[in-house]
């Protein structure tokens, strides 16, 4: 995803229209530019930090796109087949105004981030799954099916409003930017900005606070886990890049300010709730 901006933090400049751009990894080439329609952009709010491919094993023809606009709160839907691309707005694409306080590393800060991560879950017979979706404000996550994403029809229309499903909680102090899920053990892990870690969470249980494990925590090394993913061979990857530091104070030269970890998925989750060797009680905690 190419934004077209520049200077972000000083003064931004819209120096060409936001694209997708697709390449062949094979050789490299540029195989098709998208500008974005104008229609799809929300005048200055808009701002497409992400894009989640959804295809299926020999069918690139007939592959999706989402882009969730964190700054406009709607998703960008782009076809390859059909060259063409459709926003989707709903509630749950918008902040929480009571979980815009953040304070990481040290610096505290408000913010009005809207959907930001996606993640798609294991497809059916019939090539749909769930997409789940987060803003970034916001300790709750929510899921359309992709079918409801991939029909511009639908996903235009007013009344597909309750389509839309709420997942749940993280529970406090549990602001995500990414998340990712692996689909042998159809885990999702998601950063923890707050908590200077990544955690994570069996999308087969409910979610709830108690489900969710701690994959990794660090007060110095992981400050802002900005990014995750995960690879074929089923390695979690994930940076930190202390971000709030960056636009608010000013990075140490002489410390390390980037940082990409890498742990396989099997050894992160071992040990958590996530894990689908962990026998959990069938006692629901007590939530009071």
């Amino acid at each position: 995803m190419e934004t077209g901006l520049a200077d972000i933090l000083g003064n931004p400049k819209q120096v060409s229209p936001p694209a997708i751009v697709i390449f062949d990894l094979n050789t490299d080439k540029v195989i098709r530019r998208y500008n974005l329609k104008p229609e799809d952009i929300k005048g200055d709010d808009s701002f497409f930090a992400n894009i989640v491919v959804d295809m299926q094993p020999g069918k690139c023809d007939d592959a999706f796109a989402y882009i969730p606009d964190l700054g406009g709160y709607g998703i960008v839907v782009y076809s390859y087949k059909d060259n063409d691309s459709w926003r989707v707005k709903h509630n749950y694409f918008h902040f929480d105004p009571l979980q815009g306080d953040m304070t990481v590393g040290g610096v505290n800060f408000q913010w009005t981030d809207g959907v930001f991560g996606l993640a798609l879950g294991n497809p059916d017979d019939n090539g749909d799954r769930k997409v789940y979706f987060h803003p970034l404000a916001s300790t709750m996550e929510f899921s359309v099916n992709s079918q409801v994403l991939k029909n511009k029809t639908v996903a235009t229309d007013p009344h597909s409003y309750d389509l839309y499903k709420i997942e749940g909680t993280k529970g406090p102090n549990s602001q995500t930017s990414e998340s990712t899920i692996d689909p042998k053990t159809e885990v999702m892990f998601f950063t923890q900005l707050q908590k200077d870690g990544t955690a994570c969470w069996n999308v087969k249980t409910p979610l709830e606070p108690y489900n969710i494990g701690m994959v990794t925590q660090d007060n110095d090394r992981l400050v802002f886990t900005n990014d995750i993913t995960i690879d074929s061979d089923r390695n979690l990857w994930m940076l930190s890049d202390r971000m709030p530091q960056f636009i608010y104070r000013s990075l140490d030269p002489n410390q390390i300010n980037y940082r990409i970890f890498k742990v396989p998925v099997d050894e992160a989750i071992k040990g958590t709730p996530c894990d689908p060797m962990h026998h959990q009680s069938t006692t629901v905690p007590n939530k009071q």
